[in-house]
Formats: C-alpha cells, sequence, structure tokens
C-alpha cells in the first residue's frame, strides 16, 4: 500500500505540511529538515501524487532538455548521454521529471514547439548544443518560457551553464608549444556554436601570447564528430603540422585515424590533444591527451539553475545568471609526454 504524507513525516520527525512543502520546494523550510524528508522519500521509494501536486502549485513538476541534434548524434557521441545523467539525477533528486526532446528537423520545428511548451505544459526547459543562429532559443525567450542553456549564448536575456572554453583551450595548446611545437594545427568545433568558436579563439590566443603567427592553413573546422575529425585531418596534412588540438575527442580519435592512414606516428610524427575526456580515450593507443571538462556536473549544475530560476520565478525575484565551470588538463600519451 503506497505510503502517505502523514506517513512520510512520521519517519522524518515532522509534520505532514512540512512533507508537502518540501515536495513542492516552498522556500521556508529549513534546509537540515529538507533534505531528512528527501532523505526518507529516496528511501521509500515515496512517489507523490502528480496530479495532486499540480492542482495546488499549478506546476506539472516536469522538465523538458531540447537538443537540437540527429538521433544518431545523440547517441553516438558521448557527450550527451554524460550531459543527460547529470541532469537526470538532479532532477529525480528534487522530484522533476524529465523529457527529452531532439528538435533536429527544421521543417517540423514549430510543430514540435507547439506541441512540447504549449501542450506538455513544461515547467522548464534546458536546451544543450545550440548554434548561435537557432531561432528556438529566442523563441523560447520571447514567449518567457523559464530556460538554461547548456553552453554560452549570445543573448542577453538567456542563463546558461558552460566550461571556460576559452581558457581551457589556450591550456591545451601552450602544453603543446612547451613541448617544442610551433606548427600546432586545430580541428575546430562548428564555427555557428558557441564552444566552437571560444575553443579557436583560445587556441589563437595560446599561438599570439607565444608571438607564434596563426596559418589559416592550420585551421580546419569539424563537427564534434569523429568522421568529421578524419576529414578536417586529411585536410590539414598537406601543411604539415608537427601538432594537432581537436576541439573534441571524438575529432581527435577520427584524427588519429587519418595521420595512421597518411603513415603518421602518434605522437613521434604528430602530438595529439583532444576535449572532453570521454571514457574511450583512455582505451586507444597511445591514450590521448585531452581537456577533461566536467560533463556530468554541467549538466546537474544546469538542473539546479533552472529549478533556482523556477522557484525564483515564483518569488517575483527571476534574474538572469550565469555559471562558468572550470577544465583542467589530462596529460597521457599522445603528446610525448607522460606526467
Amino acid at each position: 500500500m503506497p505510503l502517505t504524507l502523514e506517513q512520510v513525516g512520521e519517519m522524518a520527525g515532522v509534520s505532514r505540511s512540512t512533507v508537502s512543502r518540501v515536495i513542492n520546494h516552498h522556500p521556508n523550510v529549513r534546509e537540515e529538515v529538507r533534505q531528512r524528508v528527501w532523505q526518507v522519500i529516496r528511501e521509500t521509494g515515496y512517489q507523490p501524487h502528480a496530479a495532486a501536486r499540480s492542482l495546488v502549485t499549478r506546476r506539472t513538476y516536469i522538465i523538458g532538455a531540447i537538443i537540437p541534434e540527429t538521433v544518431t548524434t545523440l547517441f553516438v557521441d558521448p557527450f550527451f548521454p554524460l550531459l543527460l545523467r547529470g541532469i537526470t539525477e538532479t532532477c529525480n533528486a528534487h522530484g522533476y521529471h524529465l523529457m527529452l526532446s531532439l528538435f533536429s528537423n527544421p521543417d517540423r520545428q514549430e510543430e514540435m514547439y507547439r506541441r512540447l511548451v504549449h501542450g506538455s505544459h513544461l515547467d522548464g526547459v534546458i536546451v544543450a548544443s545550440a548554434r548561435t543562429d537557432d531561432p528556438l532559443v529566442h523563441k523560447l525567450l520571447d514567449d518567457r518560457v523559464p530556460l538554461v542553456l547548456v553552453g554560452r549564448h549570445s543573448d542577453s536575456r538567456a542563463s546558461y551553464v558552460d566550461v571556460d572554453n576559452i581558457g581551457a583551450a589556450r591550456m591545451a595548446v601552450e602544453h603543446l608549444i612547451r613541448l617544442g611545437h610551433k606548427r600546432i594545427a586545430t580541428i575546430t568545433g562548428p564555427l555557428s556554436m558557441a564552444g566552437g568558436e571560444d575553443r579557436l579563439q583560445g587556441y589563437r590566443q595560446a599561438l599570439e601570447s607565444y608571438h607564434l603567427p596563426v596559418q589559416e592553413e592550420l585551421i580546419a573546422e569539424g563537427d564534434f564528430t569523429e568522421h568529421s575529425g578524419t576529414a578536417a585531418m586529411h585536410r590539414l596534412l598537406p601543411a604539415a603540422p608537427t601538432a594537432v588540438f581537436a576541439a573534441s575527442d571524438s575529432m581527435a580519435i577520427g584524427a588519429l585515424k587519418a595521420l595512421r592512414e597518411a603513415n603518421l606516428r602518434v605522437p613521434e610524427d604528430v602530438a595529439l590533444v583532444g576535449f572532453d575526456d570521454i571514457p574511450a580515450v583512455t582505451a586507444i593507443e597511445p591514450p590521448l591527451t585531452t581537456v577533461r571538462q566536467p560533463i556530468e556536473r554541467l549538466g546537474a549544475t544546469a538542473a539546479d539553475l533552472l529549478l533556482n530560476l523556477l522557484e525564483n520565478r515564483l518569488e517575483g525575484q527571476a534574474s538572469v545568471q550565469r555559471i562558468v565551470l572550470p577544465a583542467e588538463l589530462v596529460v597521457r600519451g599522445s603528446c610525448g609526454a607522460w606526467p
């Protein structure tokens, strides 16, 4: 038989009304009491009655995660499962459900938007991997949908969580420069995305800080996929780089394939550095030197930020917030300098 609010309250040592306030994320509850109630809820598996909660609070306790990518990209790129895990764990811990939507078909985007935002009555939305010119973000903001982006965006109305892409890319390239490399190529992410732009900017800053020229023949654009990394590396080979910074690990793995096809050794002939630190990079030979960004933490922080915005919105105190997380360089064999 399902537990009642009274029983949960007895187990947590609080009243029924306190349990109700915790479940409905009311701000006037001491943090220690809130944590104790949530612990009982997690241990017992108590499920609040969604319809009753919605009637009381006018909220659905459903968060939408929108990823403007194809289904294939979502399940092939290791970034997205890690990001979604972080979002999901935070939603679960606070009694929210997560609904995933892929807005990859421009022809059907308007129909999908109406069904998702207006039909499903979402409390808020997290958008990941949005391009800077994507009208979806502006439409959500125009419609005053509570929104948090994973990744920097140029719209001043947007709250977002991001990693320090410029500083992290600069750190990776400066590492290669200190190893003695002067002809350093880069495989960028899509330059229509802030992450791609920022990592290219970090690459340029590193070269300029060491008074090395920025040469366009050493820059090739990719789209964060392994296939694009292979294609970009083939385009870079005539420029004879001695080192390559790829703006994602998947592209770095693709670049490694292209280098082997050209009978070039890593790191003896060409040093290689990636970005992300996905699990696969320790299994390849040589293991990949890469920038570790906290992907799960990005998702969890985005969910936390959205839930805070929802609470502040109810109290009339919502404001734009931006959170930038640090990254770190993980040195392995592909750059030729083990730690």
